[in-house]
């Protein structure tokens, strides 16, 4: 059940804390008069007139202690969260006395007859406290299920010392803290300063649906969706309005094994009643969770009694407890756009109008706006005074760049661009067609947005090509043109790193690239997609199926993918045709006539390459890609080098023969004659 919202004030307020402090002295006070009494010489003492005092004395303490709180004391909480007897409070403070205080530590020993036993046993609590209860030291009584008193070592279980728990001995004298044995798991949530609208809406769908489980246990809320950090923040707004504490467990770090699993959730059960916890059980990480991640995750799930978050990308099925599904969303570009101005503040007047195109080109999260505009202010303060500092919009641009290429610098390749659309020669149509490209990206806020294209339909936002070609023909070159131009990331995804032969390895290594790739629209090449992305074969067995599943999920992948993805291959008869039906660009990239060829012979060398009788014409005769004349220039450059010499036509000669004879094609020699 969720506790109910107090205002106890434990650990919290000087106030309190001392007059906690004066309560469990009086009530060690008077625990001590038992074992003073336990300790006479007949073991008891009650006649005795300094007995009578030293009792009516410690009772009067305590009333007066307890007159003064403000706030219920901690062994009041204590006794009312695990519903402790009377006998079962006593033997917890007997346990407090000993690790509090040395006199009653020494109490304890003279009680048990035996100076060198100070700890207390069960056989020391059923002789000296009231109401002694033979089944309170059960294992499946609160003393031990909740792991407040820990059961030493000894001859018989009556014998066997008896010890505190550290944790609840800290809670008894009102200091705060987690349990050291979870700080290697969880970790506290904060809550977020502000929440978009439509995650505060989503927030009071979990209020509604908790207020409603009137203390029964409260249902599991599962957030779906890919925005991690907003579900954090969600879960914690939703929280804190039951004054409950968010902290997150990775579900990676969940314990296979059912003895750890069952000791680390009853510390946390322990802990969320002692400090008043929700728990946020954070599944994101793993893409797609492992059979012994979903298990052990369910298992937690079923036997959790608190209020608990599941966070997953995709709801989790056939769970028997209560749960409730939200799809939790990045904000929308109007929310995205608030964000913006209202963390930039002043500094968003700077933009003239172009925060609309960096909301378009990067989708991010609440959080991610967040730090983004602290680092943005943060460089524009060190660089206020810098001869070279870059635009608003531009250091905007480009600290977002910065944030996105953290998910995904260790999934591809980025390659660094500085290709101009001057150096690119292809044919006039090609070339349109790779413009049209431009602009559509560009735009994309204008279209989908303001245009209300988005709003009608989330599919097919993202743009997708194909280039298809014989290699060495521009296709890459192409895709590193239109990254630059358009100021983004280009990422080449390795398909020997993609690909798998087991079972649902492919969606799993390919969702885990489009899912880092979301927040910054990066450009992303499939180099050599063929591989990937062949015809669906007919089904003959189980592999035929999965090969077909995982070619839909890339399909549906590509759909929803914000940014520009772009796929090349050699063999464009090769894919299949209802792929080709989801490609919105298929950009032909031909083999260079004798005219293209000279040209790329007259750009092919640096201006600062020194060159001398070179004759492009001539040159362009040879029948070779733009790839493999870039190979024979940069050869040639060499042979040059170590001559001393400029670049001249018999350098090109010898690389063209090495080039040809790389490729297993003849090289006529009537077309060498005359290269000087």
């Amino acid at each position: 059940m969720i506790p109910a919202p107090t205002d106890q004030g434990i650990h919290q307020g000087v106030l309190w804390e001392a007059a906690n402090q004066r309560v469990l002295a009086s009530e060690l006070a008077l625990l001590g008069e038992c074992l003073r009494r336990a300790a006479g010489p007949s073991g008891s003492n009650d006649g005795s007139k300094g007995s009578r005092e030293g009792r009516r004395g410690a009772e009067a303490a305590l009333v007066q202690a307890r007159e003064a709180l403000p706030a219920p004391a901690a062994i009041d909480v204590l006794e009312q969260t695990f519903g402790l007897s009377p006998f079962e409070r006593d033997i917890v403070l007997l346990c407090a006395g000993v690790e509090l205080d040395a006199a009653f530590a020494m109490r304890c020993a003279e009680a048990q007859r035996n100076n060198g036993r100070e700890a207390p046993t069960f056989g020391l609590a059923l002789a000296v406290l009231d109401d002694p209860d033979w089944g309170s030291i059960a294992p499946g009584a609160p003393l031990r299920y909740w792991r407040l008193v820990e059961l030493g070592g000894g001859a018989s279980l009556t014998g066997s010392p008896l010890h505190l728990d550290e944790r609840i001995l800290h809670f008894l004298t009102g200091c705060a803290g987690l349990d050291e044995r979870l700080t290697g798991y969880l970790e506290q949530v904060k809550r977020p300063s502000a929440l978009p609208a439509s995650h505060r809406s989503l927030s009071e769908e979990v209020l509604t649906a908790w207020s409603a489980a009137d203390g029964a246990s409260p249902p599991v809320i599962q957030l779906c969706g890919l925005d991690d950090a907003g579900k954090r923040d969600l879960a914690a707004e939703a929280s804190s309005h039951f004054r409950l504490r968010l902290f997150a467990l990775d579900a990676d770090r969940v314990p296979r094994a059912a003895p750890e699993l069952e000791l680390l959730q009853r510390l946390w059960q322990r802990e969320a009643a002692l400090s008043g916890g929700a728990l946020l059980l954070s599944c994101s990480g793993a893409e797609i969770p492992g059979v012994e991640t979903t298990a052990a995750v369910r298992s937690w799930v079923e036997r959790s009694a608190g209020p608990l978050f599941v966070a997953t990308r995709e709801p989790l099925r056939g769970l028997l407890r209560s749960c409730i599904q939200i799809e939790v969303g990045k904000p929308t570009f109007p929310e995205q756009r608030e964000l913006w101005e209202s963390e930039l503040g002043p500094a968003a007047a700077a933009l003239n109008g172009q925060l609309d195109r960096v909301i378009s080109q990067f989708h991010l999260s609440g959080a991610a706006i967040h730090s983004a505009c602290r680092e943005v202010l943060a460089t524009a303060s060190r660089d206020a005074n810098a001869a070279d500092r870059l635009p608003p919009a531009d250091r905007i641009w480009k600290v977002c760049r910065g944030q996105a290429r953290v998910k995904l610098d260790d999934l591809a390749q980025r390659l660094t661009s500085r290709v101009e659309w001057e150096d690119l020669v292809l044919p006039e149509r090609t070339v349109g067609m790779l413009r049209e490209m431009e602009v559509q990206v560009r735009n994309r806020a204008t279209v989908y947005e303001c245009w209300g294209f988005a709003a009608r339909s989330e599919r097919g936002l993202g743009i997708s090509a194909l280039f298809s070609g014989p290699s060495g023909t521009g296709k890459t070159l192409a895709a590193e043109v239109l990254a630059n131009v358009l100021d983004l990331d280009l990422y080449r995804i390795d398909l020997s790193q993609v690909v798998s032969k087991y079972i649902g390895e492919t969606e799993k290594n390919l969702r885990r690239v489009f899912d880092a790739a979301e927040d910054g629209g990066a450009v992303l090449l499939f180099d050599e997609a063929d591989a990937l992305f062949g015809k669906r074969s007919e089904v003959k067995e189980s592999h035929d199926r999965y090969a077909n599943i995982e070619i839909s999920y890339l399909l549906q992948r590509m759909e929803a993918y914000r940014g520009l993805a772009i796929l090349t291959t050699n063999m464009k008869d090769a894919l299949d045709p209802a792929f080709l039906r989801r490609i919105r660009f298929l950009v032909q990239f031909p083999f260079p006539d004798a005219g293209l060829r000279a040209e790329i012979w007259r750009r092919i060398f640096p201006e600062a390459t020194p060159c001398d009788g070179l004759d492009a014409d001539r040159l362009g005769r040879l029948n070779l890609t733009g790839g493999s004349i870039r190979n024979i220039a940069l050869n040639a450059a060499f042979l040059a080098a170590e001559a001393g010499q400029p670049v001249r036509m018999a350098h090109l000669r010898s690389a063209a023969r090495f080039e040809f004879a790389k490729l297993e094609k003849p090289l006529p020699e009537s077309e060498l004659e005359g290269w000087k």
